[in-house]
């Protein structure tokens, strides 16, 4: 008899919990949720928030070498804004309960993973553009679905970081755009850039969905709102008309209009090479990790020095 008077309140969060996801409102911190929901949000969200943090490197390669002083600046400001999306991730995922510490400490060791696009060189100019055109183009088809997000934090988050990565996508189709319709060694250089990033950018949704256990489960929670497959073919059918007004071809020798799905049907994936570069085979893993644990390290003092003035001076002391 005790267990089952027990098991009473237990039942009846849970009750409450999936008429909230079924009525399309939002789980917020303070709710019941089921462990394996939190568990999800928790390594959706690290994933995402190690993977601003570690895309900042691949682009910050060539803030001391841009072009002009107006690149720079724009340069910057975009890095700039991949840290802050970084901590409006980690910030959601303290209120599951996740402490950034722990979380840092997982991507420092290998325990948790980032996108696997980041683990690919930038060898020229060109991949600035490259990369704010289709990483963030990738990230922008991915992230505006999440701003619908059945936990509240989460979404609220995306919907500043999806403002933010437009500016990046238009910022980087821009810079392409120039490069075209410059010398021939620039146009070069563009379509070379688009060619080295076009299919990492479709590993960027994730495995096919016959081989994504996880997806149905998210999209249940209405975590996720669109399967990989489905963001991943919504992406090259934006991608094609602007390749086709860069004036620049996509490295897809199977890439055609299909009238009857009123999509463009594409080339197979190598997701041989995804499982590689996901599982640290990449060109610049290594790398990536050894330069966030440096980075980590070197800041040291400033995170004591931030928790001496905080126990000092503690919030409202002074009211």
């Amino acid at each position: 008899m005790g267990t089952a008077v027990s098991a009473e309140p237990e039942r009846a969060r849970a009750e409450d919990f999936e008429r909230t996801i079924a009525a399309d409102e939002r789980i917020e911190p303070r709710d019941w949720m089921p462990d394996a929901y939190r568990a999800t949000l928790i390594r959706q969200i690290a994933q995402h928030a190690h993977s601003e943090i570690i895309g900042m490197q691949p682009e910050a390669n060539w803030i001391t070498r841009a072009p002009s002083l107006r690149r720079k600046a724009i340069l910057i400001a975009k890095v700039q804004d991949e840290a802050g999306h970084g901590l409006y991730l980690y910030g959601a995922a303290e209120t599951l309960g996740a402490s950034r510490a722990e979380l840092l400490g997982k991507l420092h060791t290998g325990r948790h993973k980032y996108s696997s696009i980041f683990n690919y060189p930038t060898l020229t100019w060109a991949d600035v553009g490259a990369i704010g055109w289709l990483v963030d183009g990738a990230a922008i088809t991915n992230q505006v679905p999440l701003c619908r997000c059945s936990y509240g934090p989460y979404a609220r988050a995306m919907v500043r970081i999806c403002k933010e990565e437009s500016f990046h996508q238009r910022q980087g189709y821009e810079l392409l755009h120039t490069l075209a319709r410059g010398t021939g060694a620039q146009r070069a250089m563009a379509q070379d850039a688009v060619d080295r990033w076009w299919w990492p950018s479709l590993m960027m949704f994730g495995p096919p969905d016959d081989a994504s256990p996880r997806t149905a489960q998210s999209m249940a929670w209405k975590i996720k709102r669109h399967t990989n497959d489905e963001l991943r073919q919504r992406f090259v059918d934006i991608c094609v008309p602007q390749a086709e007004a860069l004036g620049l071809t996509l490295p897809d020798r199977d890439l055609r209009w299909n009238e009857e799905r009123g999509h463009w049907d594409f080339g197979a994936v190598d997701w041989d090479e995804f499982r590689a570069v996901l599982s640290g085979g990449g060109p610049c893993n290594e790398q990536r990790l050894d330069q966030r644990r440096r980075a980590h390290e070197e800041g040291a003092w400033v995170r004591e020095a931030a928790a001496a003035y905080a126990a000092k001076h503690p919030a409202g002391a002074d009211r």
